[in-house]
């Protein structure tokens, strides 16, 4: 499974291509407005550039902002076009779905967008998917990626059946309701959509990878994984969090403790 750092921090980029787990970026609008805003000295651009720059060719998503298709097949070729000297991996983020609301018309603006950017050989990260459905069609339509929002859909199955509190971790099997598990039409976790999704592209034979994002802990890593994502969208925490282990530290401290001077001079 590739690792792609979901940030818009320079520096968190960095390290994570540094530490040689880094496969690709996802940026969104809101990261890197933040990030923006702690480094005034640059522009935008310039800014983005840089992330580019530290990337190696890798992909890189960036999201479009308009919400009718024809805007963002625009948007998504001028952003093709102004970073495409830095790297030739850009990937459009387009929403699945614009609309507002069940009433509103434009359900498939995200879908026709898709196609187009696809069928123009632009690479496109379909995001805010949330059935298996919304990710059969992203695929369909030529979507590069499809990004499964794992932690964002349990806490739609938690405030859907009204159960309180936040949960560091929400299992990949379901949480006990009244009459059985809870869930959203079928859907039971965050991790049985991955699933369900993955199951879907891969028995159709169809070209998109699994993206599973919002993704909380490392635990979460791991079931992304083993319910077949192709790539994980992973916060610059929780990365730092998949390498450690309580046992590792003391087993280190116990070699570090035992290796005799001479064993040590061998290696010098």
């Amino acid at each position: 499974m590739k690792i792609f750092v979901d940030s818009a921090d320079l520096e968190e980029i960095k390290k994570a291509y540094e530490w040689r787990v880094a496969d690709g970026v996802t940026t969104n609008p809101s990261l890197l407005k933040k990030s923006v805003e702690k480094n005034k000295e640059q522009s935008l651009k310039e800014y983005i550039g840089e992330i580019l720059k530290a990337t190696k060719g890798t992909p890189v998503s960036l999201e479009v902002t308009s919400s009718e298709a024809k805007d963002m097949v625009l948007e998504g070729v001028m952003l093709y076009r102004t970073f495409k000297s830095y790297s030739k991996n850009i990937v459009i983020k387009i929403p699945v779905n614009t609309a507002l609301g069940e009433s509103d018309e434009n359900h498939f603006e995200g879908i026709k967008a898709i196609k187009e950017l696809s069928d123009r050989k632009i690479n496109v990260n379909a995001t805010l998917v949330f059935t298996p459905e919304q990710a059969l069609l992203a695929a369909k339509a030529g979507a590069k990626y499809v990004s499964l929002f794992v932690g964002r859909t349990d806490d739609y199955i938690k405030s859907k059946n009204n159960v309180a509190g936040k949960q560091e971790y929400y299992p990949a099997e379901g949480l006990p309701g009244g009459e059985g598990l809870l869930e959203d039409n079928g859907i039971v976790s965050g991790i049985d959509l991955v699933s369900q999704s993955a199951e879907i592209i891969r028995k159709h034979g169809l070209k998109s990878e699994v993206l599973a994002a919002s993704l909380r802990n490392k635990r979460q890593v791991r079931e992304a994984a083993l319910a077949g994502a192709h790539i994980a969208t992973i916060p610059f925490s929780v990365l730092k969090e998949m390498v450690m282990h309580k046992k590792t530290f003391e087993g280190m401290k116990k070699f570090s403790e035992d290796a005799p001077e001479e064993y040590k001079k061998l290696m010098r």
